[in-house]
């Protein structure tokens, strides 16, 4: 199974390009649920939200949207939640693993967090932490990439997030990785000239794919669904909707794709 959405769906220079001018901001989310069954949240990476705000989510979406949830910054970044910090969060969401609306943990580390022993133990850490619940890993810095890290993330169970981003050094390259029951693809865009340097962190996802980029994507994409329950696969060039279109895109791709496939 796959499913296919965007990294967010709140933004306000998505009026003209997604969401119709008029539309009220309370009613993005009901818009958003007619063409799009999942979405990773990443405003809960900049506060750790009440359980109503996730009540009013599901209500909003008619319990059609399942919800992945970014960790909140002081989890991956300043790393100071502490347990009291982390249950919070994990409280934080039970109105959708209740619902059964929770997709998963994103944990989002910075290109800072190297592949050494302390933050191996750091990851295992945060498993134990949030108990049985889903989590994913996503790897800024190239070191990650490993054997080591698979074999690390499979005997824990935390899935790793595949992405696709400007071709920088140190920066991760294309992969096609499974290492728990979920599988994990996010795209970022390759506007190699506003990764590093930007007035605005949105100009950095300033980046429309072109048909033939996503194409190559499309056998990664079908290996690790082989090897999953549940395939997730999140377009996060949110700058004035690119994501929907290259979203929209990559659902025709892999239906033209399936169509394509020889009887057996």
């Amino acid at each position: 199974m796959i499913r296919i959405g965007t990294s967010g769906y709140s933004y306000a220079d998505w009026r003209g390009f997604f969401y119709p001018p008029q539309l009220a901001e309370k009613d993005f989310l009901e818009y958003y649920s007619r063409q799009f069954n999942v979405c990773e949240l990443n405003f809960t990476y900049y506060q750790i939200p009440s359980t109503k705000t996730f009540d009013r989510m599901i209500e909003k979406s008619g319990g059609k949207v399942e919800f992945v949830a970014k960790a909140h910054q002081s989890i991956t970044h300043s790393r100071d939640a502490g347990i009291e910090g982390i249950t919070r969060f994990g409280k934080s969401l039970e109105p959708l693993w209740r619902a059964k609306l929770l997709g998963g943990i994103l944990f989002q580390f910075p290109f800072s967090f190297r592949s050494d022993k302390i933050n191996y133990e750091y990851v295992r850490r945060l498993r134990d932490s949030f108990a049985d619940l889903p989590l994913v890993a996503e790897f800024r810095k190239r070191s990650w990439i490993k054997e080591r890290t698979f074999d690390f993330l499979r005997e824990i169970n935390i899935g790793f997030c595949n992405v696709d981003e400007p071709q920088l050094p140190g920066l991760m390259p294309p992969t096609a990785e499974a290492t728990s029951e979920i599988g994990y693809f996010r795209f970022h865009g390759r506007n190699k000239a506003k990764w590093w340097e930007h007035e605005d962190q949105a100009e950095r996802y300033d980046y429309l794919y072109a048909e033939e980029e996503l194409r190559e994507w499309v056998p990664r994409i079908r290996s690790v669904e082989s090897k999953t329950k549940i395939t997730y696969v999140f377009t996060n060039n949110h700058f004035q909707a690119k994501a929907v279109t290259n979203a929209g895109m990559l659902k025709d791709l892999l239906k033209k794709e399936e169509k394509e496939e020889p009887e057996k």
